[in-house]
């Protein structure tokens, strides 16, 4: 782990803390933290691969505007990411019959910093929108891995993953927020090395879904 990075995020954090709060007498723009789970789908580009989900965690800040009678914005995340996947391989045989492959499982855990952007429509709705607002987010993410370690010493994770997501969420009060969303990851997020099995046996993608709550101030 980069403590220089680490220390620069913290930074940046803190700096858009300190403009949200200045920003939040404007109404329409809120800031808040939020906090939820992941599960993320190691999916790989090659059938021979298979893997299972399993759960991570995500945490962090996040500020939201939305332009009144139209409910148009958007909201805008700086997040501590945890994804974790149980990974099986199906790898040949050395001197085997052709096509014969045993099953190699391991556990993938990456650590990130995710910046998730949305375009949000808030669904209003007369009289219920008082108490609760339906609402739509759409936008690209952005996570920056932690930690330098490949999986099994095979698996060569990038340092840089981009994604599209999509989701929908209810906002209680204007306060308390209860999110979903899906992240389609749009570049090889890890990729198979030479080291291990001789072979490139492919690539893999982040596909992963993120349920958070919210708490704006």
């Amino acid at each position: 782990m980069n403590i220089k990075r680490i220390i620069a995020v913290c930074l940046v954090g803190a700096a858009v803390m300190a403009g949200a709060q200045k920003a939040s007498a404007l109404g329409p723009f809120k800031f808040g933290v939020k906090a939820g789970a992941t599960v993320n789908e190691f999916k790989f580009n090659e059938d021979m691969f298979d893997s299972s989900n399993r759960c991570g965690f995500t945490a962090g800040l996040t500020t939201k505007f939305v332009v009144p009678v139209v409910n148009l914005g958007f909201d805008l995340s700086l997040m501590y990411t945890q994804r974790s996947s149980s990974v099986v391989e199906n790898i040949p045989v050395v001197g085997g019959v052709e096509g014969q492959t045993v099953p190699n499982s391991y556990n993938v855990t990456s650590n990130y910093i995710e910046i998730p952007l949305n375009l949000r429509y808030e669904i209003g709705i007369p009289l219920i929108s008082k108490f609760v607002v339906p609402y739509l987010t759409t936008g690209p993410d952005f996570s920056f891995l932690l930690s330098k370690e490949n999986a099994s010493n095979a698996w060569d994770k990038k340092k840089f993953d981009f994604a599209w997501n999509v989701g929908f969420g209810l906002l209680f009060m204007q306060k308390v927020q209860v999110h979903a969303s899906y992240g389609f990851g749009l570049n090889n997020a890890a990729s198979q090395g030479k080291s291990l099995y001789g072979a490139n046996l492919g690539d893999a993608k982040n596909r992963f879904w993120s349920v958070t709550a919210a708490y704006y101030f």
